[in-house]
């Protein structure tokens, strides 16, 4: 989006929420990801995109072989207008082609599972870029993501129950994993370009009728030329 075109949108937006558009975006990393395979409850995608918006995570990748994403704006309380989806639904092999974009993107694929070989969540190494995968309810991630993945990753639990609920065990992992984020050293904010390209988004996301209101600018600026 140009800067004309931006700064004449902005006309349409308070000022308090565009000063919140720029504290948030300003917390937003891509440093972590998020990869939901197949879940089949609703209400499950819906909490963890939530989750993601709370704890400042910008893209989710979803693996649609099975059920197909939905976002309940009752569950998600609007999160879904924040954050980036890249949906894996009409590929010939959804998997293969989410794991390839996340290598693409610089990512290690960590699977969060109760596996013997995974990592405590407190131990994880939160220096690499990682993309977090939470499967299907019951069953968790498919055998050929598994096999795919670079690391495990493991919420301590000393009662009866041997698993959370997804959405549960969502939150704790990016709260965690964000939060020692956030205190450490690196370098885990969007870049300036990336912070302006996604205030300008949220601004046009924020305005009702954008569309009429961006034709009669246009339709404003031919007149003058």
């Amino acid at each position: 989006m140009d800067q004309e075109l931006l700064t004449y949108l902005e006309t349409f937006v308070t000022k308090e929420r565009k000063e919140n558009f720029k504290k948030v975006v300003s917390q937003r990393t891509r440093h972590f990801a998020v990869v939901l395979e197949d879940l089949f409850q609703k209400h499950n995608w819906s909490a963890v995109v939530r989750s993601c918006d709370v704890f400042g995570i910008q893209d989710v990748y979803t693996i649609e072989n099975k059920y197909r994403a939905y976002i309940s704006n009752g569950v998600g309380k609007g999160a879904q207008k924040w954050v980036n989806f890249h949906r894996f639904k009409s590929q010939e092999n959804n998997t293969e082609s989410c794991v390839e974009a996340l290598r693409k993107n610089g990512y290690q694929i960590i699977v969060t599972t109760p596996h013997e070989q995974s990592s405590f969540i407190s131990d994880f190494d939160i220096t690499k870029k990682s993309a977090f995968v939470f499967g299907v309810e019951g069953t968790g991630v498919s055998e050929g993501l598994m096999q795919k993945a670079d690391g495990f990753l493991k919420i301590p639990m000393v009662g009866f129950t041997e698993s959370l609920n997804v959405s549960v065990a969502a939150a704790i992992t990016l709260q965690n994993t964000t939060d020692r984020l956030r205190r450490s050293g690196l370098d885990w904010k969007l870049t300036q370009a990336e912070q302006e390209q996604l205030y300008a988004e949220w601004i046009e996301k924020s305005i009702g009728s954008v569309k009429q209101i961006k034709e009669r600018y246009y339709a404003d600026k031919q007149k003058e030329a």
